[in-house]
Order: C-alpha cells, then structure tokens, then sequence
C-alpha cells in the first residue's frame, strides 16, 4: 500500500476547491480576528497600518497551501507537497522574457477596449479604482507585495497546485492551462484585470509545463507586475 501511495500523484478536484478557499478564508479571519484583539487588549489597530496588507495576504495563501497540502495531498499520495524550482538554461530566459513582453503589450490593448465609463462599466470602474488607491500609500509595500509575494504565492497556487492538479486527473495540458488561467482571471474581481491575468496565466502554465519547474513563471510574473 505504501508503494502505491508513493506512484500516486494528488489531483484538483472539488476537494482542492474546499481546502484553497477555505485556508485562505481561515488564514485571513485568523489576522482579523488578531486585530480584534489588538484593539481590545492594546487599543492598538494594525488594520490601518501598510504591513497589515502584508500579513493578512501571507496568512491567507499560506493558510491556504498548507490546508491543500493537509487535507488533499497528504492524504491522497502520503507526502506533503513538493515544488520544483531549480533554474533552467540561459537561453530560456533570452527567449521567454521577450515573449512575456510581447503578451503584455497585448493584454494592455485588448483591456484599453473594455469602457470605463457608462451606467455599468463606469460606476465599477470608479468603485475598483477607489479600492485600489486606499490598499496602501506605501510604494515599498506595493513593491514588495505585487513583485515579491504575489508572485511567489499566486504561481504556488494556480500552476503548481491547481494546474499540475488538473493535468494528474487526466485533463490535457492545454485545458488545464486554460482553466487554471480563466480562475486566475476570475480571483482578481474586474474585468480590465481579467484580459490580463488570463493572458498572463496562459503564458506562464505553458512555461511551468515545458520547464516543469515554478521559477521562471515566477520571475516572469515578477516582471509583469514590476512593468
């Protein structure tokens, strides 16, 4: 049995949905419910502090993979999750660098043909950038979070976690890719940063498939976000 177990490889099913979301929702109530009793305790509020953005945003992936890894994999394959992120050739980077650019340039056109104005599209607009501008007026922390976290975490999440768990239950590659690009288009709420991250998904599942490994996807998400 143990044999088995070791050949086995996890999968993403309605399970993996159940531990993702509700280890990002347990991770995210628990800094809350910290800042509850900060308040109450200390009459100190963190909420309103820029690394509060920080940690509550660490708490909830971490929560997250670790309850994947708890509750889906070890269960199902008998060891925790394992990513590969070992480097690959110079002339990788020479040639998908250019390439991401080149995706950029098209996801920033196709979102230009979304209206940010009208009865609907305008109020949303508004309402996203307003939500936007209050996340922090911290520049490092803005840095740090959208070229140093959110990469790492994102890329953990939506290729090495659904995506590959998409392709262990029998999906084809490019379906799997595609899925897991569309829920990573979803997750960011608008629809001017869902042209984007759908684009920017398929990209970097097609580098995590041939290269098998989650560092250059996150590095190239990095560039993404530091452009």
């Amino acid at each position: 049995m143990e044999e088995r177990l070791l050949n086995k490889k996890y999968v993403f099913d309605g399970k993996g949905v159940l531990a993702l979301v509700g280890g990002f929702l347990a991770g995210s109530f628990l800094v809350a419910i910290l800042n509850v009793i900060l308040m109450f305790v200390f009459n100190i509020n963190i909420q309103y502090e820029d690394y509060y953005l920080l940690v509550a945003n660490a708490a909830g992936f971490l929560a997250a993979i670790f309850a994947f890894d708890y509750f889906v994999c070890r269960p199902s394959i008998g060891k925790k999750l394992n990513f590969n992120m070992s480097p690959t050739n110079l002339m990788t980077y020479l040639l998908i660098f250019p390439m991401m650019f080149g995706m950029m340039l098209i996801a920033e056109f196709t979102t230009s043909l979304i209206p940010t104005t009208g009865p609907f599209f305008g109020e949303y607009y508004q309402y996203f950038t307003d939500l936007m501008e209050k996340m922090t007026s911290n520049t490092a922390t803005l840095i740090f979070l959208a070229v140093i976290m959110a990469p790492v975490f994102e890329e953990i999440v939506f290729r090495g976690i659904i995506m590959k768990g998409l392709i262990n239950k029998g999906l084809k590659p490019k379906t799997a890719i595609i899925i897991a690009s569309v829920i990573f288009g979803l997750v960011h709420g608008n629809p001017w940063q869902f042209v984007g991250a759908v684009l920017l998904g398929s990209v970097l599942g097609l580098v995590y498939y041939k290269t098998k490994s989650l560092l250059l996807p996150i590095l190239l998400h990095a560039f993404n976000n530091l452009c």
